[in-house]
């Protein structure tokens, strides 16, 4: 696993539009907020279940409906390649309990 040169980290993390970069800690974060606890701990399991699978864990933090996700790649000393695809799987997983439910 690389750290991921300026530039190319800025380049990957264009598309993850509501991911705060801090360039000098070498993390990103994004705060989730869900309608109620029982949504966010679904999605804290979600993103659980990929991290594990993917040996890459998050810092993050929840209080009620809100889940604060903080990734780097303590091994690069920075922004890897995992947090880009974890930060992605996050924001498909959050997409998922934005959407409208269809009636049954």
């Amino acid at each position: 696993m690389q750290r991921l040169e300026p530039g190319h980290a800025r380049a990957l993390l264009a598309p993850l539009r509501h991911w705060r970069h801090d360039e000098c800690r070498g993390t990103i974060a994004r705060e989730f907020t869900f309608t109620d606890f029982m949504q966010a701990f679904s999605f804290m399991t979600q993103i659980a279940l990929a991290a594990e699978k993917s040996n890459h864990h998050p810092e993050w933090f929840n209080v009620f409906n809100r889940v604060d996700i903080t990734l780097t790649t303590h091994d690069v000393g920075g922004l890897s390649q995992r947090d880009i695809d974890l930060a992605r799987h996050a924001d498909e997983a959050f997409e998922r309990f934005a959407a409208p439910r269809q009636p049954r």
